[in-house]
């Protein structure tokens, strides 16, 4: 579905990414792994060429989305970012109602049918396991909800335009312990039916919600494979990360 075949990027003359190879399969989370700064946030990025809004960056190589080059010449990219969404490491809701933050996208696609836009709505809510919560209150201000709600509040203004890969960058890594295993179970559920790859500082949270993780040091992969495996029989480098080293 996604893949990245020798990406490498600068920013200037600061190399990013140095000839990343790396895929993610139909219904399979890719987890990925490893220190600030080496390059896990930027690779995500590239997937949906979020790359492109500075031009200070440069990319080279190859990035597949259903076997297809996003960079290719002629590459609608306000499409590619419909069907391959982004979730941020913080919430940012719109200054509206629940019910307008996630018919956002629709509209800007052109639905208009108040119906249509009412099934899709209550569909992405139920999808980001928020429905029970708001379903009574969907025209109140959504940035009164909590953090971890309107975090999932993203992910279904992400899923309303009918994604067919999600990005998600530490998409927990603002929340407390209650809203983080929400939204893990949520993830567990997305992953039955499109694939995700997610930025994580959290080994604990690789381990127990990710098929596969890749680490990432220095801009370069350095290993990946089946999650259990890797954790159970770690590279030495990995090792060492892993113990905090």
């Amino acid at each position: 579905m996604l893949e990245a075949k020798r990406i490498s990027l600068w920013a200037g003359t600061a190399q990013l990414l140095k000839e990343v190879s790396l895929g993610v399969g139909k219904r399979e989370l890719l987890a990925l792994i490893g220190p600030s700064g080496s390059g896990k946030s930027t690779l995500l990025r590239v997937f949906n060429r979020l790359c492109d809004l500075d031009r200070t960056l440069r990319v080279e190589g190859e990035a597949l989305f259903e076997g297809k080059n996003i960079f290719a010449r002629g590459t609608d990219v306000a499409s590619l970012r419909r069907e391959v969404g982004m979730v941020f490491q913080r919430p940012a809701v719109f200054p509206s109602s629940i019910y307008e933050n996630v018919a956002y996208g629709p509209k800007i696609w052109g639905e208009r049918r108040r119906a249509r836009l009412d099934e899709l709505v209550e569909r992405s809510l139920r999808n980001a396991f928020l429905w029970e919560e708001v379903s009574t209150r969907l025209h109140a201000d959504a940035r009164a909800l909590s953090g971890g709600q309107q975090q999932r509040l993203c992910i279904a203004r992400a899923l309303s335009v009918g994604p067919k890969v999600l990005l998600m960058d530490e998409p927990t890594s603002a929340l407390d312990p209650v809203s983080t295993l929400k939204v893990e179970e949520l993830m567990r559920s997305l992953k039955r039916s499109m694939p995700l790859v997610v930025v994580t500082h959290n080994l604990a949270q690789a381990g127990r919600v990710s098929d596969r993780a890749a680490f990432l040091m220095g801009g370069e992969l350095v290993c990946e494979g089946e999650t259990n495996t890797l954790f159970a029989s770690p590279p030495p480098v990995l090792r060492r990360f892993m113990e905090g080293g």
